[in-house]
């Protein structure tokens, strides 16, 4: 009951308005018992956040370059939305901190390299891209910069020109190339 409080008011506010009277207001209830939970704000709009986030599969147009376009796209859209507006205020927040931000996006790790591995896997499975390609920071790559675009830069909207320079100048030519390490 709280915690969908909390993911309403953080829709209905987002971060900055965000506050522990307004959600105990919304939820029924005392400051005191949202605090037995989350001891702070940030904690507490992490955990209605990931209650808002819902997990999407990777798209299969049958080739590697489309693949990845179509989920920078998707990605692109989801930042570019009010969700991914809250997924930003709530990253600068959250500023270095390692746990919350891995908590925030449960994107740290193997979370957030699943998917592109997925996509990966299935290229390497066509003959597409390269084996020593299954990497999770070569496969999160194209993410990582169009994320960058976003907190960095400040973009409201990725333009799709700058989704395909980052498949075809950069992603695409990393991953076919990719050789074994030398020992």
């Amino acid at each position: 009951m709280i915690l969908r409080a909390a993911a309403d008011e953080l829709t209905a506010s987002g971060y900055a308005g965000f506050t522990m009277d307004k959600v105990a207001a919304r939820a029924g209830t005392n400051k005191n018992a949202i605090y037995r939970r989350w001891p702070n704000r940030l904690t507490l709009g992490i955990a209605a956040y990931r209650r808002l986030a819902t997990a999407v599969p990777p798209p299969d147009t049958g080739e590697l370059r489309g693949d990845v376009l179509e989920w920078l796209r998707q990605a692109n859209r989801y930042w570019s939305s009010p969700l991914g507006a809250l997924l930003r205020e709530l990253l600068s927040a959250a500023g270095g901190t390692s746990e919350l931000l891995a908590q925030l996006q449960d994107q740290s790790g193997d979370a957030a390299a699943a998917p592109w591995l997925t996509i990966l896997g299935r290229a390497v499975a066509r003959g597409e891209a390269s084996p020593e390609a299954l990497h999770p920071r070569v496969a999160t790559v194209a993410g990582v910069l169009l994320r960058n675009e976003f907190v960095v830069r400040g973009a409201p909207t990725v333009p799709d020109d700058v989704l395909v320079e980052i498949v075809d100048e950069v992603y695409l030519p990393l991953v076919r190339r990719r050789g074994p390490n030398p020992s």
